[in-house]
């Protein structure tokens, strides 16, 4: 079980992760647990304190509530990464020009990061919603940047729009430290000012003296994904995916038009996929698409085949193992697998899979519904102007 911190214990708590902070009895900020574990403001996305204007920052909490499809912050947890959208969230303000300052800390903290000065960023304590009132779960120690990810790309500013009207804000990749506790003393260090003191985390203090990352990393205890997972519990996705099963069970080319919808599907989700051509019934072998998957720099790429099965099914009826078997068989030496489904894979088929190591990549409802969020899509309305203008009747 969780462990759950009172209200009233919160300025003499540590932070431990995945540990719940219970907020106020109240309806306003003054039930806000994130002020009271870090002492600093009790509102918005980042929650500073320290000297803004003069860049004297001594920590910073970061908080999100993980549902926001437009602002879709994530947590890798089998990779220790965060992925975090800055606070100019509408139109009206310049990139940096926010009231919490938030996008300049941000721009700071990077700038600072890629000129070898990390001694001059203060650390990220990384904060999600629970689910209940205003409690929090703490989900740990961030710094800016991942070793996964080039400095180029750490920070970026995208453009969105909002009512018809185009704005700027950022995406910010973080790496959370493997440190599964913060020490109250700690804390009360850095809202002194002082940093490396003998309080700090070892893996911060060597971040920050040798620029070493050590992400917070957990493997899957169930290697396989369960129906509840699978299905999706956002009502946006939700609807999104339905739309796609609508369009579908009524159309006059039907699987067939569904592959090629699959096959688009996929090149969305990873832009090394380079080809997904969809096969004719009579000739695919038992695969729905062939492809190519990129490996390497554009001058000496590899690539790599794969096969593609898609199934466009309703929520309640799931792929079994006679499906997903049909597209393993058909895999060639050097080959992987996708299989697309706008549905679940069940228990039996999905545990074989992984038991037996079959390089086999399960895109899911809900998997559909991530990626079609992450290229701008929001409401049914926009998906099914997209079926019907790549995949008309």
């Amino acid at each position: 079980m969780q462990t759950i911190v009172k209200f009233s214990e919160l300025n003499n708590s540590n932070l431990t992760v995945e540990a719940i902070y219970e907020g106020g009895p109240q309806d306003n900020v003054s039930a806000d647990p994130i002020s009271k574990l870090l002492n600093c403001e009790n509102m918005g996305g980042f929650r500073i304190s320290g000297q803004k204007k003069l860049h004297k920052y001594k920590l910073c909490g970061i908080y999100t509530d993980m549902v926001n499809a437009d602002w879709p912050d994530m947590i890798e947890k089998e990779t220790g990464k965060f992925i975090y959208f800055g606070d100019n969230r509408k139109h009206g303000s310049e990139l940096h020009d926010t009231p919490k300052g938030g996008n300049e800390l941000l721009r700071y903290s990077f700038d600072q990061l890629h000129l070898g000065k990390r001694h001059q960023i203060p650390p990220f304590f990384i904060f999600s919603k629970s689910g209940n009132r205003r409690d929090v779960v703490f989900q740990g120690l961030g710094v800016p940047g991942h070793p996964d990810v080039n400095y180029y790309e750490d920070l970026v500013a995208i453009w969105k729009l909002r009512e018809g009207k185009r704005f700027q804000n950022y995406k910010a990749v973080f790496t959370i430290l493997d440190v599964s506790t913060i020490s109250r003393e700690w804390i009360e260090d850095l809202n002194k000012g002082k940093t490396l003191t003998e309080n700090a985390p070892e893996e911060w203090v060597k971040w920050v003296e040798e620029g070493i990352y050590k992400p917070l990393t957990a493997e899957r205890t169930i290697e396989h994904r369960l129906r509840k997972e699978q299905i999706p519990t956002s009502s946006r996705r939700y609807e999104m995916v339905e739309t796609i099963i609508e369009y579908f069970k009524g159309h006059t080319n039907g699987e067939y038009a569904f592959e090629e919808c699959a096959a688009e599907i996929v090149k969305m989700m990873d832009s090394n996929i380079v080809e997904c051509i969809v096969t004719r019934p009579w000739r695919d072998n038992g695969r729905d698409a062939v492809g190519k998957y990129r490996i390497g720099l554009p001058q000496n790429a590899v690539k790599v085949d794969f096969a593609l099965e898609a199934k466009c099914k309703i929520f309640t009826s799931g792929c079994g193992v006679s499906e997903t078997s049909r597209l393993i068989s058909r895999l060639r030496h050097r080959q992987f697998g996708i299989f697309v489904t706008t549905s679940y894979v069940s228990d039996q088929a999905y545990k074989e899979i992984k038991i037996d190591e079959h390089p086999v990549i399960i895109i899911c409802a809900d998997d559909i519904g991530a990626i079609l969020e992450g290229q701008g899509f929001r409401e049914r309305g926009t998906v099914e102007t997209w079926l019907c203008t790549n995949f008309p009747y």
